[in-house]
Parts: C-alpha cells; sequence; structure tokens
C-alpha cells in the first residue's frame, strides 16, 4: 500500500466494475482535467453540509481543486449551523425505527432532524439570526443591495473562535469565503434563512430589494463563468439534482442563444445521483440528453455514479488531495493501473 496515496491506490486497485468503476473512471478524468489546468465547478444539493462534507470539501477548496460553487440556501447556511453549534447536535442512527411519537419529542427539544442527526434550534438557528439580522437592517438603512451568499461571507467572517463549536478547518464556507469563491445560491427563498428573512420583510423591518434576485444572480454568473472557462475550460461536479444544478448549467446555452455570445461548453460532468431515470425528470436524465440543450458536447467526458454522494464525494476527493500533494507519484500510478 502507497504511504502517500493510499486511497487513490486502493480506487485504481479495487473499483473495476459498476458505479465503482464510474467512480474510478470520473476521479480520474477530475485529476486530468486539473492537470490541464482546468477549473471545477460544483454543484451541491441534498443536506451535504449537515452530513459533514465540509470535512473533505474545505481542504479541497484551499487545495484548488473547487473554483465555483452552486449550492441550495440549506447547505449554505447548514455549514455555518456545523461551524457555530456542532457539539450541540444530536444523532440518531436509529431513524429508521421511529414512530411519530419520537420526532414530536425531537420538536419538543428544539432539535430539526435530518436523517439520522439533528439541528439545534436555539444554538444555530437563534444563534446565527442575531448575527445576520443586525447586517440586513443595516444595508435596508443605507439602500444597499448584495448576492444572498455575499451576506454569509460577511457573516461567516465575523464569527469568531468563541463562537465556534466546530472545527474552523471543516467548514466549507469558511474556505469559500477566504478564497472568495464565486457561488450561486438559487431559490435562496427555499431555506431556513430564507424564511426567517421573509419573516423581516413582512414586519417591514427589512426590505426585500436588499437581496439581488435569482434573475440577478444569473446574470452575475454569465461573467463569472465566462473568467471560470477561459483556458483548459471548467468542468461541472453535481451531488444529487434539483436547482442546485439545474440553475447553473443552464448558463452555457443562455450565453450562446440569449446573450448571443461565444461561450465554451462545459469541459467535463460529472453526477453523483439516486435518483432513477424517468419521464421528464431532469435530476434522473442522463448526460447525453445536456446535449441535445446544448450544455455538453459529444467529446465531453461524462459520468453518472448512482450511488450514495456521502460515501463517494469524500473518497474522490481525498484521492484528489493526494494527488494534488504528490502528482508524479499519482501519474505514474494512474497510468500503470492503464
Amino acid at each position: 500500500m502507497s504511504a502517500a496515496l493510499p486511497i487513490t491506490e486502493f480506487m485504481l486497485k479495487n473499483y473495476r466494475n459498476f458505479n465503482a468503476r464510474a467512480t474510478r473512471d470520473a476521479f480520474i478524468a477530475y485529476w486530468r482535467h486539473r492537470e490541464r489546468g482546468g477549473k471545477m465547478f460544483w454543484a451541491v444539493a441534498g443536506a451535504m453540509s449537515s452530513a459533514q462534507l465540509g470535512i473533505t470539501l474545505a481542504p479541497a477548496i484551499r487545495a484548488g481543486l473547487i473554483h465555483g460553487m452552486s449550492v441550495t440556501g440549506a447547505n449554505l447556511e447548514e455549514s455555518l449551523f456545523r461551524l457555530v453549534a456542532h457539539e450541540h447536535y444530536r444523532d440518531f442512527p436509529d431513524y429508521r425505527y421511529f414512530r411519530k411519537e419520537d420526532d414530536t419529542r425531537i420538536l419538543n427539544d428544539r432539535m430539526r432532524r435530518v436523517t439520522d442527526t439533528s439541528i439545534p434550534e436555539d444554538e444555530a438557528f437563534r444563534a446565527v439570526e442575531k448575527i445576520i439580522v443586525p447586517m440586513w437592517t443595516e444595508a435596508t438603512r443605507k439602500g444597499e443591495r448584495r448576492l444572498w451568499h455575499e451576506y454569509f461571507y460577511d457573516l461567516v467572517r465575523e464569527v469568531g473562535p468563541e463562537l465556534c463549536s466546530g472545527p474552523r478547518e471543516e467548514c466549507w464556507l469558511v474556505a469559500a469565503a477566504e478564497a472568495r469563491l464565486p457561488i450561486v445560491v438559487p431559490g435562496y427563498e427555499d431555506s431556513t434563512f430564507g424564511n426567517i428573512f421573509a419573516s423581516y420583510v413582512k414586519t417591514g423591518e427589512c426590505s426585500a430589494s436588499i437581496v439581488k434576485s435569482g434573475i440577478e444572480y444569473m446574470a452575475w454568473f454569465y461573467d463569472e463563468y465566462t473568467k471560470l472557462s477561459e483556458g483548459a475550460g471548467v468542468g461541472f461536479f453535481q451531488i444529487g439534482g434539483g436547482i442546485a444544478g439545474d440553475f447553473p448549467i443552464c448558463v452555457v446555452p443562455s450565453i450562446k442563444y440569449d446573450l448571443q455570445r461565444p461561450v465554451k461548453p462545459w469541459a467535463y460532468f460529472c453526477q453523483i445521483s439516486d435518483s432513477t431515470t424517468s419521464y421528464g425528470s431532469y435530476s434522473g436524465a442522463t448526460p447525453n440528453e445536456k446535449i441535445t440543450w446544448d450544455k455538453l458536447t459529444e467529446d465531453t467526458p461524462m459520468f453518472v455514479i448512482e450511488s450514495d454522494a456521502t460515501i463517494v464525494a469524500p473518497l474522490m476527493l481525498r484521492a484528489l488531495l493526494e494527488c494534488v500533494a504528490h502528482p508524479a507519484e499519482a501519474n505514474a500510478m494512474i497510468a500503470a493501473a492503464g
């Protein structure tokens, strides 16, 4: 076993068929794209932040493996929750055997269950509310307008050690803010803090106009994509489905057909998904369908890994981090694996 690249060696040796083979091939293509100077854009749906993907996602951002992101409003805020309230989370490994009475007890304990873990109401939602609401009211007073993630970038920089309950190095939002990573948060209204913001708009304490719209996000992303796609191009790595993936991948045909400007297609595509292909399901659609929408081409490296992202994504990221640390050995190992 290689001391420097144990996960890489394990994947190359053992992942030969089915979803394991797709994982192996997607990993190799990701690394080769990065070696050519290409960038990678991640779309993250599901509850990946609550599942602590930041343990590997944050180092990957710092290592230059991720250059932009599209995330749900929930994943954005839940990365912050893990930072400020990690020690107050509770896990429920036996959740499959819960009765309605069990979940009612969790509710009464002021916990919000996400499959087998739970977010603490007071230590997460209400603690963050005390920090972000003054930012909203100040923006309202000054008539300032920002994108949704920009408020969270400013907020996470205000979270000092005294407010941290979880490891700062495992918070991907911290890493993204430090790198000033371009982020889109489509449909941010569908999140806890989207709801909280709406309540302050309803009471007149905040103006809805201080947060730029989803249309403005796309208009901003046109230029960000153009910059990301320079040189060897930018790939698209998607976890789950839904708007986190649908929104940003459309930037290519929109630039081409709506703005009528030259644009490079996505240079790589990989989706980790547990969605099955069905009639009209975009989340479960095969990558080939995206060719017809001019998002990918027949030459784009395409991979679908039908598996659990909480298992696959950390493995891939850890192997890629090994490759960044030991590129010559990684390239030799990949070449030998054939």
